[in-house]
């Protein structure tokens, strides 16, 4: 029986859920949000991958304004079962604004999210959710600075961004994050309600950290890996996005809306 620590490995190399663990596995709802923009090449792959993890999932897909053939591919793994709420902005809003959006859309207990680009492994979110079903965390980033991880070499500048963007991120927080832009952030679902979160492009990355901290909440990092893309491949993220994210840390951290501090349950709502 797994009584805690890291998840066994399967011989893919990929960590794989205990049958029988003592934690709330049979009884939790993870909810996986996926934003979409033009990810035609690589969001089915990333659904499959989603779908065959060993939990009840609620898969949230949000399609902000694709402009290729994502969104047919997507109606048709609805259709398929994949996906269990599809929601289709008709223009182009952001990362944030997805988010935002899925978030309100999502009835699981736990909230992840998941790009669509197959740079992070959805085999790694159970290892994720363990510390929030163990009580020890109500929100968990997965770093892919702590180590441990399989990594893609490339992008120094944009590693470097990363670092510093956490480091200014921590400054005004007082947390001690190595990884603060990650994609990989789960939150319990009762305190993500709480948030007040009105970031639309990719300042909703240093947003949800300010106002987890706001709020008090208890956050986790644990080791991922990654494989990140070149800009060839599609990745969106650029340097105006690295210039503006020092903005949305000082504009989340100093001004209003913050979050209030969170009082939590004594039983957490997997556990009734």
């Amino acid at each position: 029986m797994f009584t805690g620590g890291a998840w066994p490995v399967a011989p893919s190399g990929r960590p794989t859920p205990p049958p029988g663990a003592p934690l709330a596995w049979d009884r939790v709802i993870l909810s996986v949000v996926i934003p979409t923009y033009n990810e035609e090449a690589t969001v089915e792959a990333v659904l499959r991958r989603v779908r065959a993890l060993p939990l009840a999932l609620d898969v949230v897909v949000v399609d902000d304004g694709s402009s290729d053939g994502t969104r047919p591919l997507l109606r048709s793994l609805e259709e398929e079962g994949l996906i269990e709420t599809l929601i289709l902005q008709e223009r182009n809003q952001g990362k944030g604004a997805a988010l935002r959006t899925g978030f309100g859309a999502a009835r699981g207990h736990v909230v992840a999210i998941q790009d669509a680009d197959l740079e992070y492994d959805p085999w790694e979110l159970p290892m994720l959710l363990e510390p929030i079903l163990a009580g020890w965390a109500d929100a968990v980033y997965g770093s892919r600075f702590l180590g441990g991880g399989a990594h893609r070499v490339h992008l120094f500048w944009h590693s470097v961004g990363n670092r510093v963007l956490t480091l200014m991120s921590n400054v005004f927080t007082d947390l001690n994050l190595t990884d603060m832009e990650t994609c990989y952030k789960l939150v319990r679902r009762d305190l993500l309600q709480t948030l007040p979160l009105t970031r639309d492009r990719f300042g909703i990355e240093p947003e949800i950290t300010a106002r987890l901290s706001q709020a008090g909440a208890r956050i986790y990092e644990l080791p991922i890996s990654y494989r990140g893309r070149s800009y060839d491949e599609g990745k969106k993220i650029g340097w105006r996005d690295g210039v503006a994210a020092f903005w949305h840390i000082v504009r989340t951290n100093w001004f209003p809306p913050k979050a209030e501090r969170w009082q939590r349950p004594e039983v957490a709502e997997w556990e009734r």
